[in-house]
């Protein structure tokens, strides 16, 4: 793959998920959250699965070990159900905001491995995740004088959601799966379709409260072929080539094409605070990975002092 190649497939991966969260909004109007977000990994889930079938090596096609089945549990779980919350925040919070909460995914992966994976934490990425922390804090801003407004509320679950996705990941390592990535997340988002069906009955949504509108449509399909089944297929092709740190830089760029979206297709709007914490969150993930970071810039002598 030629650096050009990577750079469009970069950006269209970006683009893919970048304009998710405004179509998370725009469905919201016909359809309930969770019942939405079902249909999101139905469709996903089966056109993952048949381009497993068609390109994977018959063992890698299914689950066939017990580390595989637990991989696949906790991501179905985890990495997938747990998106309803996302799709129950996004009711009350700008496709924008939600999309810039999702940058605190890497520090809480790095949270949850301290605690699951006895991975050890330098003073510098203590500093980083306080960082983070303090990002997302005035992305939050929470009014001690009204702690149950909606806004408020749609973003504390959706930092739930984004808890959740990280401990996914951590999970899913731990497991250490043998079965390719492309299969493992076709079963995982079979599993969480499942799982968010069942949630759905049990909030007491169902199909009478849906109305499937053009739009509403539009925005499954858009979800469901482009945002998740294309979009993995494009990030395991970069994350083959060129590894993990830098294909998670990604994520940084997804709220930028979120919220510019949000601003001119929903006339949607976002504060300087905002954008001051999702700065910050992105320093606190530099300081974090400083160590990968200066490696992929090719600076780490001049970065990085040995035993840092």
């Amino acid at each position: 793959m030629s650096r050009r190649s990577a750079v469009l497939l970069f950006g269209a991966l970006a683009t893919m998920w970048g304009l998710s969260f405004p179509a998370i909004t725009v469905g919201l109007r016909d359809l309930p959250p969770i019942l939405f977000a079902a249909f999101r990994y139905d469709v996903a889930g089966v056109l993952l699965l048949a381009y497993v079938a068609l390109t994977a090596a018959p063992g890698d096609r299914r689950p066939t070990e017990r580390r595989d089945v637990s991989a696949v549990l906790a991501g179905g779980t985890f990495l997938v159900a747990a998106n309803a919350l996302l799709f129950v925040g996004q009711q009350t919070v700008p496709s924008g905001v939600a999309a810039i909460l999702q940058g605190l995914v890497p520090i809480l992966t790095t949270l949850w491995a301290l605690l699951l994976l006895d991975q050890q934490l330098t003073p510098a990425g203590a500093a980083g995740i306080l960082l983070g922390f303090l990002g997302v804090g005035l992305i939050v801003r929470p009014d001690p004088s009204n702690l149950l407004a909606t806004d408020l509320v749609g973003k504390v679950i959706i930092l739930g959601q984004v808890l959740f996705v990280a401990l996914g990941g951590v999970l899913v390592d731990r497991a250490k799966p043998t079965m390719a990535s492309s299969a493992l997340t076709g079963w995982s988002m079979a599993l969480g379709g499942i799982l968010l069906h069942l949630g759905s009955l049990a909030a007491g949504e169902g199909l009478a409260g849906a109305t499937f509108t053009p739009t509403a449509v539009g925005a499954i399909v858009y979800l469901g072929v482009f945002s998740t089944a294309l979009a993995f297929v494009i990030y395991f092709t970069i994350l083959e080539r060129y590894g993990a740190l830098e294909t998670s830089l990604v994520a940084y760029l997804v709220p930028v094409v979120a919220t510019v979206a949000g601003v001119v297709l929903l006339d949607e709007s976002i504060t300087l605070a905002t954008i001051g914490g999702f700065a910050i969150v992105f320093l606190g993930f530099a300081l974090l990975k400083r160590r990968q970071l200066a490696d992929l810039l090719g600076y780490e002598d001049a970065v990085v002092r040995p035993g840092d």
